[in-house]
């Protein structure tokens, strides 16, 4: 990693895919150049941040006469998908909720390759999830060995995911996607760990609606 890519805290790091978001939609609209403080706008931040997170990645270099869009969606796809190889991930749990999730986690355009799902109900053995066959969950350390995933998506209980973790990551895993409700960034350090609590997000929307006249 660049000296100027190691500045960058990690809500910079979470701002990059709203900005790629963002910026797809103003080339598909034909735009060529935007503001700081225009896209800071669509942004919901302010200008000053803007140019703050751009620094932190060199700058661009576009700061004084507007950015250009094409520039800045190169640039920050670089920053999101590296040379364009995609990460080899494999799924654990393909029930209803690996399911939906398998569909992200296999468009090309986030950056991810699912080349393997594993699942401990025998019924689901042998069915496909985002055209990958479910395997047997004790076929997990020789497909590892073999095709050396670096990214696991848990979509299994909580329990699960504290019996199964310590194992992934000495299989090779290096990042998780994680959908179990248990912590594995304070389990384990080392390892890059997305949390994702559906519920956390629905209860927040909740306390929101109940909550206008507060404002």
């Amino acid at each position: 990693m660049s000296s100027a890519q190691s500045k960058a805290s990690l809500p910079v790091i979470k701002r990059l895919p709203k900005y790629y978001r963002y910026l797809t939609s103003l080339q598909a609209e034909g735009r060529d150049k935007i503001s700081s403080s225009e896209l800071a706008r669509m942004m919901g931040t302010t200008a000053s941040q803007v140019r703050q997170d751009f620094n932190c990645f060199g700058g661009f270099g576009q700061q004084g006469i507007g950015y250009k869009v094409d520039v800045l969606l190169s640039e920050i796809g670089k920053l999101l998908f590296g040379d364009g190889e995609l990460l080899p991930t494999v799924l654990i749990g393909a029930g209803r909720l690996g399911t939906a999730v398998s569909s992200f986690i296999s468009r090309d355009t986030n950056g991810y390759r699912l080349i393997g799902a594993f699942d401990t109900n025998p019924a689901l053995v042998g069915k496909e999830v985002a055209g990958v066959a479910i395997r047997p969950l004790e076929d997990l350390e020789e497909f590892c060995a073999e095709n050396k995933p670096v990214v696991a998506v848990l979509c299994v209980p909580r329990q699960s995911a504290m019996e199964l973790s310590g194992e992934l990551v000495r299989l090779g895993i290096q990042g998780f996607w994680n959908f179990s409700h248990y912590d594995l960034s304070v389990e384990y350090p080392d390892v890059t760990v997305e949390n994702v609590h559906l519920g956390d997000s629905l209860m927040s929307l909740g306390y929101r609606l109940r909550n206008l006249d507060n404002g």
